[in-house]
């Protein structure tokens, strides 16, 4: 009987376990930032990529990438920090 309380409680509690990461944020800079962007992309094609470099809020060159939706909205796919040459 106690193999079975054991089994049903692990059992329980991987189910609860959450295996997917969860998606980027968006910071300060994000095209996503406070919500989607109110003009839609009508004329880019669903799936296509849209990359955005901008200066974060401390200063840092960032890189991201989106994907647009099929409900036009973007989706943040990717973040890279990039290297300022002069550090």
């Amino acid at each position: 009987m106690k193999r079975i309380a054991v089994v049903v409680i692990l059992a329980a509690m991987l189910a609860a376990c959450q295996t997917s990461e969860p998606g980027l944020e968006p910071i300060p800079g994000s095209i996503t930032y406070g919500g989607q962007p109110t003009q839609r992309l009508q004329k880019s094609p669903v799936g296509s990529i849209l990359p955005h470099t901008f200066t974060d809020q401390w200063g840092e060159r960032v890189r991201e990438t989106y994907i647009v939706q099929p409900d036009r909205s973007l989706k943040l796919v990717d973040r890279v920090y990039l290297d300022n040459p002069f550090d």
